[in-house]
């Protein structure tokens, strides 16, 4: 496995981002605007007109009181607002050299911006971003602009090789209070990084940035996040530079190990409901963009209901 991705593969994905269909130009009941029209409705949108009901529609948005009154069903439509900024917030830090099976975290989260750059930008949408983690280049801002010059800087950023330095050093506070103070208001923030991690420290920061922003989460996760490998007795370095022994063959340990895990990202759910903000965890043994569609297609299930 490559520890960074190739630019051609990041470039490729434009070709399978048409299926996101970040909502921008085009009317919210589009087919085109799929999935993500479905998430992100309701933030930004203006009313454009009502029309009769066709298949396929959802009928969340269907208008009673035509309906009533022409005793034939119609919806209302919707087109989302324009000049919206999608900015790509990713963690570049030595942790995301992580990956035990698929890919590594860092490889992933590339992808990832990839993918949702390409679909904002071919909606004509001003896509940036911030590459955050490594020390050696420290943040860096991708101004949200037209074309796709900021978008193609961003993803060429990803793909060259970091400072090998300690894992414990964490940028993501101060690369998400940059972009609280630096971002246009109404900007569309994914943020793209290893989120297992105590999640109430972020809660503050995340909700200045989700008061003027439509904020989404993109936790990229490995299984050994979660699951140890039974391995026999293993030495692992902790942040904080001490030496633990964990006998990966007891099951009580196995358990305990898991139920940490369970418990960060209970947490981090908690927030991010009481935030409003949208959560999207994708995996390093998945394809990227089958992962995608499916915690879309899990997020707009959760709406429905």
């Amino acid at each position: 496995m490559s520890l960074y991705p190739r630019l051609d593969d990041l470039l490729e994905l434009r070709h399978q981002a048409h299926t996101l269909g970040l909502p921008s130009h085009h009317l919210v009941n589009s087919t085109f605007a799929g999935l993500y029209a479905s998430v992100f409705r309701g933030a930004g949108v203006n009313f454009e007109e009502v029309r009769e009901y066709r298949e396929g529609d959802d009928i969340r948005y269907m208008d009673w009181k035509v309906t009533a009154r022409t005793n034939e069903p119609h919806m209302k439509i919707f087109r989302e607002e324009r000049e919206r900024s999608v900015v790509l917030c990713v963690d570049k830090g030595p942790h995301m050299a992580f990956g035990t099976r698929g890919t590594f975290k860092s490889v992933q989260a590339a992808r990832a911006a990839a993918l949702i750059g390409w679909a904002a930008s071919r909606l004509n949408d001003r896509v940036g971003g911030l590459v955050f983690g490594d020390p050696s280049t420290g943040l860096q801002h991708f101004r949200p602009s037209r074309g796709r010059r900021a978008l193609w800087q961003l993803l060429r950023t990803l793909t060259v090789p970091g400072a090998e330095l300690d894992p414990s050093v964490d940028c993501l506070g101060g690369a998400l209070r940059r972009a609280t103070s630096g971002l246009p208001t109404g900007s569309l923030v994914f943020v793209i990084a290893d989120l297992n991690r105590d999640a109430m420290g972020l809660e503050a920061i995340l909700g200045d940035l989700g008061q003027r922003n439509s904020v989404a989460l993109i936790p990229v996760d490995d299984p050994a996040d979660w699951e140890i490998p039974a391995m026999g007795i293993a030495t692992f370095t902790g942040t904080d530079g001490i030496l633990v022994e964990i006998d990966t063959d007891d099951p009580e340990a196995r358990r305990r190990y898991r139920a940490a895990w369970e418990e960060r990202r209970s947490l981090l759910q908690a927030v991010v409901h009481r935030l409003g903000i949208i959560l999207l965890p994708v995996r390093t043994d998945a394809e990227i963009h089958l992962s995608l569609i499916r915690a879309l297609e899990q997020r707009a299930r959760s709406r429905a209901v």
